[in-house]
């Protein structure tokens, strides 16, 4: 069992490199996303209320839905932390979490390896069928209604949701994959085949929450996943007329960053953030209060 979502919600950073990358996008999603750190908080915020007896309730209610097996939500958090953690090399990854507030991306480059686009590709796709799969845990539907989602992205995602996607097209789409990187995802997903997905680790880790009776079948999903996001994505880029350029040169208001190495830029990023996992706490306590609210 993970730690308890009171817990996880606690121990969010205030300021580390996810905080500065996430500020970094305010420009693409105006106002959406405030850094909304421990439970007592995010129950306040979410509820307006400020009765600690009423939060108490609320809070053991939150923590008890979270806490039972029959719901999603365990389950969902354990997506976001896993995907998170696989876009950063083991290698690297104790380096990363000592990354000093004003790292310079400069004084990285020699650890640095950029993805090929095809690692991308998987990496963007899979991180798509993270958001559905887990967005279906949260609201107790089944894990391939790829529709409702659709649905929920464009009618409803907002806050930490809306930032976690904005993040995934440009940190994961725009910079290391260009301006067309809806068509180079869409392209590589036609080449690539299901034994592809057997080199990833992320894939293999979580196979089992992937809907499909086979590898084959499963491989089919992250492909209509990523078809049916892919005009969402389209319209996002282009309604804030978005360029790998703005995405970089809003990042070096708050890191060190070079401007003319995109592909060691989406590295550095994939080094040092964990935004799945930070945001994805974020949307969970959330949904969790809301429903605890509302039950009470």
């Amino acid at each position: 069992m993970s730690k308890p979502i009171f817990e996880l919600a606690d121990e969010l950073p205030t300021n580390n490199m996810t905080i500065k990358a996430l500020r970094a996008l305010d420009f693409v999603v105006p106002g959406e996303w405030d850094n909304l750190v421990g439970f007592e908080n995010i129950i306040k915020n979410v509820t307006g209320e400020d009765d600690e007896e009423l939060i108490q309730q609320i809070g053991d209610r939150a923590v008890y839905l979270y806490n039972d097996k029959s719901e999603g939500y365990q389950r969902a958090m354990w997506m976001y932390q896993t995907i998170s953690s696989s876009g950063r090399a083991l290698g690297t990854a104790a380096m990363a979490d000592k990354v000093a507030d004003n790292v310079s991306f400069l004084g990285f480059l020699g650890n640095l390896t950029p993805k090929a686009d095809k690692l991308q590709t998987l990496d963007l796709s899979l991180k798509v069928v993270t958001e559905i799969v887990a967005y279906c845990k949260i609201n107790g539907i089944p894990g391939d209604s790829i529709g409702d989602f659709v649905k929920s992205l464009v009618d409803e995602y907002s806050g930490a949701s809306l930032m976690r996607m904005a993040a995934l097209v440009c940190f994961d789409g725009l910079i290391p994959l260009g301006p067309d990187f809806v068509e180079v995802v869409l392209g590589w997903l036609e080449k690539l085949t299901p034994e592809d997905l057997e080199d990833h680790q992320a894939f293999n880790d979580m196979r089992e929450d992937i809907p499909g009776e086979d590898r084959e079948s499963k491989f089919g999903f992250i492909g209509e996943s990523v078809s049916s996001v892919s005009g969402w994505m389209r319209d996002f880029v282009a309604d804030r007329d978005l360029t790998p350029r703005k995405v970089v040169n809003s990042l070096q208001n708050y890191m060190d960053v070079a401007d003319d190495k995109l592909d060691y830029v989406a590295a550095f990023l994939d080094m040092t953030t964990n935004y799945y996992e930070h945001t994805g706490v974020q949307t969970l306590a959330r949904s969790l209060v809301d429903r605890a609210y509302a039950e009470i």
